[in-house]
């Protein structure tokens, strides 16, 4: 628990890894660039609707209920240069710090529990559901008998339901989201409670995690989304949980799925590692170098499959630098202006579908990384399928194709907040020469990685789309798909 720091695997589907394009080339940091026009307030953890626009907390947790803003891309498709506007208020006596949150396959977003609550300690147990359409919060209540939820994490299964740790136990349960929400247990054999661990997605639909309180310093586990179980996933050779005595944190660092099909995973310890799924053995990682860490904090996977981590040096403590992860080597990236009072657990990343990444700490600078790697080789999606007419304000369109929900979930932190945008927008750019995000929904998987699999989703075409001949895209965790020509009528 952070108390005290508010202010500071199928065979198909492995065998549609990627090639890293670029791996042996000399590497080019990428830059940052602060948002044109800030928010109304500060913002925090930030997560992708299907209709391109990103939804993020306000960064005030002082005030009595939360409130949400959107940001909205311009029309040629900047996110630096988008616009902040009104995304609607939490239910009463609600405004959580470090909760669980996801986009759901119907383009509506659930947001359960927080470890605070307007600023209080409180591992509360409320939560709440976001209609994307109407731009309205409700509640939810919590899986019954849960005396608590605080900072959890939680993960989208590849079947569309959700499913929610409770933060201070191994009680986890797996939400079914329909005319209402039914709550259904899960999760036996866990080895350890589910304090300030962090869930990754595998192919085929598993879960990976690293234990935080184990008495076995470096032990890992694996959910069965079949069997709805727990088993060992081997040792992490180095430990990552931080057990310091000063500290006793607890604290782990994100995972990140790659489309090698390695997981990189930060410490809190100075300790990294890697996972291999083809093989499940875990190897011992490079260090960031000196004391820096990751005691809590987010990491992003970039289109060209570096990752962006976020470390800080010790467990909360200010100074945070930016790296990118290529596979061997740590390589150093430029910081942004708040690095130097801020602690890593303060940041927040979100893969952009422009290939960028969405860096949000609270406050009201609002910072863009574009990476310098282009898409890794085979990682785009692919259409095969999708009307070649297309009527302005019309709902419920059809697009097939394949890897529509990429090869990883993008976006990552563990506990405290969850950014994954594994499924696909629609991105057309009219005859205008504007650039429209559909608003998708219906996903047929929300699995990643699916390999030749043909899926599907559902789009929304607005009604104030320029008519005539346009392009269409599918893009997801900002690596876009082939283009096809179509017509708006």
């Amino acid at each position: 628990m952070k108390v005290g720091r508010i202010l500071g695997i199928a065979v198909l589907a492995l065998l549609s890894w990627c090639e890293i394009s670029g791996a042996q080339e000399p590497f080019s940091p990428g830059q940052w660039t602060q948002a044109t026009t800030p928010p109304a307030s500060g913002v925090g953890h930030a997560l992708l609707l299907t209709d391109g626009s990103v939804l993020a907390i306000s960064g005030d947790c002082y005030a009595v209920t939360g409130k949400w803003y959107r940001l909205v891309p311009d029309s040629t498709g900047s996110y630096v240069n988008g616009k902040w506007v009104a995304a609607g208020t939490l239910p009463a006596k609600y405004n959580p710090l470090y909760f669980a949150s996801a986009v759901l396959p119907s383009g509506n977003v659930i947001i359960m529990g927080g470890e605070y609550n307007s600023c209080n300690s409180a591992w509360t147990t409320q939560g709440a559901f976001y209609y994307a359409r109407t731009n309205k919060w409700a509640n939810v209540d919590p899986p019954a008998g849960w005396g608590t939820i605080g900072d959890a994490q939680s993960v989208v299964l590849p079947n569309g339901k959700f499913m929610l740790a409770n933060c201070c136990t191994t009680d986890e349960a797996i939400a079914t989201v329909s005319t209402g929400i039914t709550w259904t247990p899960t999760g036996a054999g866990k080895a350890d409670v589910n304090d300030e661990e962090g869930w990754l997605l595998l192919p085929g639909g598993n879960i990976l995690t690293v234990d935080a309180n184990n008495s076995n310093l470096t032990h890992s586990e694996i959910y069965s989304s079949t069997t709805g179980t727990w088993s060992s996933a081997g040792s992490t050779i180095v430990q990552l949980d931080d057990t310091d005595t000063k500290t006793n944190s607890h604290e782990l660092g994100p995972m990140v799925l790659r489309p090698d099909g390695t997981v990189i995973a930060a410490g809190a310890t100075t300790n990294n590692a890697i996972y291999t799924i083809s093989t499940g053995k875990w190897a011992v990682a490079p260090k960031f170098g000196g004391d820096l860490d990751v005691a809590d904090g987010p990491a992003a996977l970039l289109p060209d499959g570096n990752v962006l981590f976020d470390a800080s040096p010790g467990v909360y403590n200010n100074g945070f630098k930016f790296f990118e992860w290529d596979g061997s080597t740590f390589h150093s990236v430029p910081d942004v202006p708040n690095a130097p009072v801020e602690s890593s657990y303060a940041g927040n990343m979100l893969v952009l579908p422009t290939g960028q990444i969405l860096f949000t700490d609270g406050s009201a600078d609002v910072e863009i990384y574009t990476p310098v790697g282009g898409p890794c080789t085979r990682c785009a999606p692919t259409i095969t399928s999708v009307a070649s007419t297309l009527t302005h304000g019309s709902l419920n369109n059809l697009v097939h194709g394949t890897q529509l929900n990429g090869l990883s979930q993008g976006g990552f932190y563990g506990d405290d907040a969850q950014a994954a945008s594994n499924y696909p927008l629609v991105r057309v750019t009219d005859s205008a020469g504007d650039v429209v995000y559909c608003r998708t929904h219906n996903f047929s998987t929300m699995g990643v990685a699916t390999g030749s699999k043909i899926v599907s989703a559902q789009f929304d075409v607005p009604a104030s789309i320029a008519l005539g001949s346009a392009t269409l895209e599918v893009v997801t965790n900002g690596i876009a798909s082939n283009s096809v020509t179509v017509t708006i009528n």
